[in-house]
This record gives structure tokens, C-alpha cells and sequence, in this order.
């Protein structure tokens, strides 16, 4: 068969063929009388072998060895195009990412692209500080994906404040992609995520704040009903009680009860909930001063009720400190 047959019949190119015999990967078997190149079966089906080694993502000069060389084994090869598929395959991935966060910010011409190109380059920055401007500078520039991915990721604090302020400006548009990162198995992610949801005031942010109080992660669920006592939500109450029991954050805890006691109907219930914990008797003295200076910032009967019983504790810090409170109330 001459080469232009093989060439329509292979799809290979009558040039790429004879780039193959320049290249000793296949050799035609014999001429005809004119001198033209003449393949046999033989050499059809060693093409065949070639382009389906190619299409492998082998070069030609291993293509030659895996066919002609009888102690070259596939395994190690394969292992190696598998890592380099996997590479490109990530590289792509991250260019078809960045395409598409430039299309969202819908650029007017080629200066916008190259700058949201440069915060976006920014954002991933090496330098903190660097990451730092790029995130104070990405509100409404930069789509909120990436200030949401940043976000999720991002170890420096002061780094991470930017990207929750920047998120906070962009509005709700990130929050379903933070809600994702209230179920990702890093507990790290999950923090980063309800403290940058608990910094978009909007009703969308409390719900999932709301939803966050029934978090498998209790560190989700202590950020969540801090968010939510400063917002005046009453569920955040029995998780905020018991941060003021166990130690976490009780002096935020006992702020944003005091914020929440200001409606009387929640002032009596969280006095109730905060003085059935002496009910039980037997708990800690560190404790029960920490039950106290909580009461005292809860207006109302029922707290001036559990802090007069306070007053006669065991306990000579708690007692000082019920009686000094009831002092001051009464003075009022």
C-alpha cells in the first residue's frame, strides 16, 4: 500500500509518516518499481500501535521503546503519565476557575480584566500583608467565589478579617457557598465559615446561623450563638448558659445575654435557665462565680432572686460579689 492510502486510511499524515521513518519508528517494507514507499500490513498495524501509544500521552521517543525494546515494562511509565494527566488536569482546572470568576465581574474592557487578574493573583499572594490589601480592595471587584474560597482558607487573621469585611460588602451572594463550608470535614473550615456568615447582616445570614446551633461542631455552634445574641435571637439562649458553665468565651457569652435580657420576657428566662444550675448543687466555685457575674448583668425578679441566695454561698467571692450587685440595684 502506498503512503497516500495508508494516509487516508490511518489519519495519519503522509508527512507525519515520513516523519516516523526519519525517525526509525516505522520503515516501509519495500518500494515498488517507481521507487515509491510501499507498506505491508505489518507496518499498518505498527502505525495503528503508534498513534494508540500517542494518544497515551507518550512522546515518540517512548513510543519507540515500548514497541522495540523487549525489557521496557509499562508500569512505571503509566504511574508517570498518570501524575503528569493529573497535574495538567489541575492546571486547567484552575485556569477554567479563573476564566470564569473574570467572566462573573462581567469586565467593560481589558484594563478590568487585568485588574481583577491582578487581585485574583493577589488574593493568593505568598506576602499576608499583600493578601491583605488584595482582600480590602476585591469588594465588588472580584467575584464573591473567590472571596469566599480565600476565606475558607486563609490562616492569617488579620488576612481573614479583610476577606469577612469584603464578603460582609458583597452582600449575600456568598452564602450559599459558606453554608458548603459549615459541612466540610475540617474543622478549621467550618470555623472560618460561621465567623464570616456571622458577619453578613442580613435575615438569609441568621438562618443559617440558626441552623449552625444544631452543628455537629461545637465550636460552630458557640460562634453561631454569639452572632445570634447580638442579633437578639432567643435560640441562641441555652447554648450561650452553657458556654457561661463550661469556661469558653463566658465573658462574651454573659455580654450577649445581657444584650438579650434587655426584652424583660427573655430577662426571666435566662435568669431561670443561669439559677437552675445552683439547683443542682455540687458544681464548681469557678463556676458558680462565673453563674454570678452573669446574673448580675440580667435586669428583672427572678435574677435579684437567685443573686439574694447567691449572697449566702460558701463560697466568700460569690457572696461578696451577689451582695455588691443587689447593692447597686437597690440603689437605683
Amino acid at each position: 500500500m502506498l503512503i497516500g492510502d495508508v494516509a487516508r486510511r490511518s489519519g495519519v499524515s503522509a508527512r507525519m509518516l515520513r516523519h516516523y521513518e526519519s525517525l526509525g519508528l516505522v520503515r516501509p517494507t519495500g518500494r515498488t518499481g517507481s521507487g515509491y514507499r510501499e507498506y505491508s500490513s505489518e507496518d499498518i498495524r505498527r502505525i495503528f500501535h503508534i498513534e494508540s501509544l500517542r494518544s497515551l500521552g507518550l512522546s515518540l521517543r517512548e513510543v519507540g521503546r515500548a514497541l522495540d525494546d523487549p525489557g521496557f515494562t509499562p508500569s512505571e511509565l503509566v504511574d508517570d503519565l498518570i501524575r503528569q494527566t493529573r497535574e495538567r488536569i489541575a492546571a486547567e482546572t484552575e485556569l477554567l476557575t479563573r476564566l470564569r470568576r473574570i467572566d462573573a465581574a462581567d469586565p467593560a474592557d481589558w484594563e478590568d480584566v487585568l485588574q481583577v487578574v491582578a487581585l485574583l493573583q493577589a488574593l493568593g499572594a505568598e506576602s499576608a500583608g499583600k493578601r491583605q490589601r488584595a482582600a480590602l480592595a476585591s469588594a465588588g471587584q472580584v467575584p464573591v467565589e473567590a472571596l469566599v474560597e480565600a476565606a475558607l482558607s486563609e490562616t492569617d487573621p488579620n488576612v481573614a478579617g479583610a476577606l469577612r469585611w469584603a464578603l460582609a460588602q458583597s452582600g449575600e451572594g456568598g452564602l450559599a457557598l459558606l453554608a458548603e463550608g459549615l459541612g466540610s470535614p475540617a474543622a478549621e473550615v467550618r470555623e472560618r465559615a460561621v465567623q464570616s456568615i456571622a458577619e453578613i447582616p442580613d435575615g438569609e445570614a441568621t438562618a443559617l446561623l440558626r441552623d449552625a446551633l444544631t452543628n455537629s461542631d461545637i465550636v460552630v455552634r458557640r460562634c453561631a450563638a454569639l452572632a445570634l445574641g447580638a442579633r437578639g435571637v432567643a435560640d441562641a439562649v441555652p447554648t450561650l448558659v452553657d458556654m457561661v458553665v463550661e469556661g469558653t468565651n463566658d465573658a462574651d457569652a454573659a455580654d450577649a445575654l445581657s444584650a438579650l435580657a434587655s426584652d424583660p420576657a427573655l430577662a426571666d428566662q435566662i435568669a431561670t435557665r443561669l439559677a437552675s444550675f445552683f439547683a443542682h448543687g455540687g458544681i464548681d466555685s469557678s463556676v458558680r462565680r462565673r453563674l454570678t457575674q452573669a446574673l448580675a448583668d440580667i435586669p428583672g425578679i427572678t435574677a435579684s432572686r437567685a443573686l439574694t441566695d447567691l449572697s449566702h454561698d460558701e463560697d466568700r467571692a460569690v457572696a461578696l460579689t451577689a451582695a455588691y450587685v443587689l447593692k447597686l440595684r437597690n440603689a437605683r
